[in-house]
């Protein structure tokens, strides 16, 4: 059973601040996970996570997670600028893009960020647009099938992430010739795996290549990035994993591959999911219901505000606020307002009797929940609130209103009203 870090109550005093639908996020939760994680990596001296920020790309987010040590991984302009506003600079930038425009890598060598390259392609390229690094990454596709204990993963032949084998060497090579005095190796192999052996065998996959590599040119490798991937159960019955059992499958493997030969990196990860999706959730309250050839539930939500199940299919948790404990004899389609018939949070769910003006809490939304967000339809994105440990809230953005909408059309002179 999923339960919600907020009650009813609670969700009904912030709803008379600031209407529904919001993403919420759970403070404690969110540094206390951040903690365990550098709890479990502890064996590793120097290991840094770059929270995804992608994933949740709210600066107090990320101020909060900085508090607790972590840096940040950013894949555009506008996540460099916001990194750069929040506070965060040199090593504590992690930049992983692909298809780089050349303003990007220039503001990134202008915060002397840690620049993931993509393809060995961008060499060239980055040398020309802001000079070759002294310290730089390289992120490996090793292709074929991933698989694990026999289940695959994924498929890396088919991404068009990363450098082949032959391209990573030949990359170290060129790079070594430019001046390079450290290397580190970065990989994302699969998306949300449950099961705690994921690490262990991506971290075996980069420390071979890492090992060959070092014997190859005799460069240093001071970090290795295992990126992300690390899941998180989203349906109730799902397990979770234990970060502490992941860390000791990592360290098995370092142990035994890296440690013999003297190659003592650093572990760094990128996790986004990991460290948020649990701690946020969308509070949406039923405004209608629909009785045709099936029973509906519509919602002041909408797609606009979690994207993943309408483009997913992806499974999203409601708990009915106040019903937690009532039996889930009926069974809904819960739907936004979208004009799209995939515009669903949920689809023949089994819930408890839901009247309009319920409260509907949507769980696991604090990652690639409001940040996949849009504007189709005229719909505008919600606001955000953090939850204090105390109880207390505030405001961390707020909602959009149709002056925003509006704001790349003032030049108009019917529009201008709206840039006022």
């Amino acid at each position: 059973m999923k339960v919600p870090f907020l009650t009813k109550e609670k969700a009904e005093e912030i709803a008379a601040k600031y209407p529904t639908p919001f993403h919420i996020y759970d403070e404690k939760g969110i540094t206390d996970n951040a903690k365990k994680l550098y709890a479990a990596f502890s064996w590793n001296s120097g290991f840094k996570e770059y929270f995804a920020v992608k994933a949740t790309p709210n600066p107090e987010i990320l101020k909060l997670l900085k508090s607790v040590g972590c840096g940040v991984d950013c894949s555009s302009y506008t996540e460099l600028l916001m990194a750069k506003e929040c506070g965060f600079s040199g090593d504590e930038i992690m930049f992983s893009s692909n298809e780089t425009p050349e303003e990007e890598f220039v503001l990134a060598r202008k915060l002397n960020a840690v620049i993931n390259l993509d393809d060995i392609t961008h060499i060239p390229f980055l040398k020309k647009a802001a000079g070759i690094p002294k310290k730089i990454s390289l992120r490996y596709n090793p292709g074929g099938e991933f698989s694990v204990n026999n289940r695959i993963m994924g498929n890396p032949a088919d991404a068009k992430y990363g450098l082949t084998k032959a391209q990573l060497f030949e990359a170290v090579k060129i790079l070594k010739k430019e001046g390079v005095e450290e290397f580190g190796l970065h990989a994302f192999l699969a998306s949300n795996t449950l099961g705690n052996d994921y690490y262990e065998e991506l971290a075996r996959v980069l420390f071979n290549a890492i090992a060959s590599i070092t014997e190859e040119y005799g460069v240093k490798f001071t970090f290795v990035n295992l990126s992300g991937g690390v899941g998180v159960p989203y349906r109730p019955e799902q397990p979770e994993n234990d970060i502490f059992v992941i860390s000791e499958g990592v360290k098995k493997a370092y142990e035994e591959i890296l440690a013999p030969k003297g190659i003592k990196p650093r572990i760094c990860t990128e996790l986004g999911r990991y460290m948020l999706a649990p701690y946020g959730g969308l509070v949406t309250r039923a405004i209608h219901e629909k009785h045709i050839y099936k029973e509906y539930i519509g919602v002041d939500a909408c797609s606009a505000n979690l994207m993943r199940p309408a483009m997913y299919g992806a499974y999203h948790h409601i708990t009915v606020l106040g019903k937690e404990n009532e039996p889930c004899d009926h069974t809904y389609d819960v739907v936004g307002s979208l004009c799209e018939n995939s515009d669903k949070f949920a689809v023949d769910r089994a819930l408890p009797k839901i009247n309009t003006g319920d409260l509907l809490f949507i769980h696991d939304t604090g990652a690639h929940g409001f940040s996949m967000g849009y504007n189709y339809n005229g719909r505008l994105r919600s606001a955000e609130i953090l939850l204090k440990p105390d109880g207390t809230y505030r405001l961390i953005r707020r909602a959009e209103t149709p002056s925003d909408y509006f704001a790349t059309l003032t030049f108009l002179p019917e529009f201008e009203k709206y840039g006022k």
